[in-house]
């Protein structure tokens, strides 16, 4: 069978490169091309030159910033196999070729060559339909907002505490907090507001949610904050006010832009996803149902659901040698982390609502010493391949009992709570946190005493061993007399 084998690779600032193999590896032609009509013309010309009418090209890119999408746009509609690979696949095969030189040639060589070497591993790109092309961009950009106002709101509270080392932002910053601080951040002028402005402030910004109380906080911080610096020249009261107000107008700013924007993912995924599906699935609330659609587009390209979670990155890794098979390796990541973050999100809902799911995170922690995080992931996983099923079916999840038979709510979590709730022994050993206060380390017992709490532990032979080396057992037993 006659292949053409293409690989690209991408170039942000200059132009991308490209290789054309045949089926037996051998270079037909190489050229450079443009992200235009009649540079991409002109490559497909090359490509088939000599190849049967009809002859269908491979296309092999990777994912370099936004450069890949008018390639494969453009191959796609031509009819031809696109396929978008992942750095990590190829860089063992350019670690080779390229091991003595290195060069955009060799790189687009290299990914001309994956679909000999590793056939079974490439998947061919299926661009996103108008619905779900206009629900990924809604998403990513609720997303990008949504970190983007965390990263303002930790920079505000990181402000404050310098202004007012007593800060009264020990929670979510909320409106009112926004008020107070765009108005008086300086706690020289809020202390001269007065405890009446300050309160009508807030109960208006709040609506009636905080008042006299939440003001008292404030002026206290404020009151601390200006007795313990004083007229100090290191502290620049008004210049970390003036920083503290340009923080809380980019915050109101991204909030408001989030408000629109969700609006629009929501209408977004309601085209997408006209059942809600995906939202059927424990855990996956308003948020993460539109994530989940828009990364799985149409859930017949993965031919299982292993495949997806695979896609996720919520697979776990393989080590095998001989007769040894390790377990307990980590996910290898791959794929988007707002989809995989989505997931693990979820699973800490779904083992309290789905009897199935509760089994596993039981069974990691109790019986296979697993910690919170490790049996999370392994439910997050599962759950992946659930969503995947429920989306390739087309018909809502259904929670069930462990004999697969579905139950309610309430029934659920019934048997959740009798069967498989993690015993408070276990959990606390499967901490990583301490619980106790370190200390030193405790002194040694010296002759004739016996420290309190070790009264009678002679008699169990568990006597604590740093004692001093000289202290026999008869005299802890029987104090000598001075």
């Amino acid at each position: 069978m006659v292949r053409r084998l293409v690989g690209i690779d991408l170039g942000i600032a200059s132009s991308h490169t490209v290789r054309v193999l045949d089926e037996t590896g051998a270079q037909v032609c190489r050229r450079r091309c443009e992200p235009t009509m009649a540079s991409l013309t002109r490559i497909e010309d090359a490509a088939s030159r000599g190849a049967p009418p009809g002859t269908v090209l491979e296309v092999v890119l990777e994912p370099t910033g936004p450069a890949w999408l008018p390639v494969a746009v453009f191959f796609a509609s031509r009819g031809h196999l696109v396929f978008r690979v992942s750095s990590a696949k190829s860089a063992d095969l350019r670690r080779f070729l390229s091991k003595h030189a290195k060069s955009n040639g060799i790189d687009a060589e290299t990914l001309a060559r994956l679909p000999l070497i590793a056939p079974g591993g490439l998947l061919p790109l299926e661009l996103a339909d108008a619905e779900h092309a206009a629900l990924d961009r809604r998403v990513r950009a609720c997303d990008r907002l949504t970190r983007a106002a965390s990263e303002h709101k930790t920079r505000i509270k990181d402000l404050v505490r310098q202004l007012l080392p007593l800060t009264p932002l020990t929670q979510d910053l909320g409106v009112g907090d926004l008020a107070v601080l765009e108005r008086w951040a300086d706690p020289r002028a809020l202390l001269k507001a007065g405890p009446a402005r300050l309160t009508s402030l807030i109960v208006k910004a709040s609506h009636n949610h905080h008042g006299a109380e939440r003001a008292e906080a404030w002026r206290h911080a404020a009151a601390t904050a200006v007795e313990l610096y004083g007229d100090h020249p290191a502290i620049a009261w008004a210049d970390l006010a003036a920083e503290v107000v340009t923080e809380v107008r980019l915050l109101k700013a991204i909030q408001a832009e989030l408000v629109v924007h969700a609006a629009r993912r929501e209408e977004a995924y309601r085209w997408a996803d006209h059942g809600q599906l995906a939202r059927s699935l424990p855990g996956i609330a308003e948020v993460g149902g539109p994530v989940l659609a828009a990364a799985i587009g149409r859930a017949g390209r993965f031919p299982t659901g292993a495949q997806f979670k695979s896609y996720a990155g919520l697979a776990p890794r393989a080590s095998e040698t001989g007769n040894t098979d390790r377990k307990g390796q980590p996910m290898s990541k791959a794929g988007s982390s707002l989809l995989r973050a989505t997931f693990f999100r979820a699973a800490d809902t779904a083992r309290k609502q789905d009897p199935q799911l509760a089994k596993i995170y039981y069974t990691q922690i109790v019986e296979c010493g697993a910690n919170h995080v490790k049996a999370l992931c392994v439910v997050a996983a599962h759950l992946a391949e659930r969503a995947w099923a429920v989306m390739a079916r087309g018909m809502p999840y259904v929670v069930c009992d462990i004999n697969g038979e579905p139950v309610t709510a309430g029934a659920a979590k019934t048997i959740i709570a009798q069967q498989w709730t993690v015993p408070p022994l276990v959990r606390a050993r499967r901490r990583s946190t301490k619980t106790t206060k370190a200390g030193k380390a405790p002194q040694r017992v010296r002759a004739g005493q016996v420290q309190p709490g070790y009264e009678g532990a002679s008699d169990r032979g568990d006597l604590p061993h740093h004692r001093s080396s000289n202290t026999t057992l008869e005299q802890v037993k029987e104090p000598v007399p001075s």
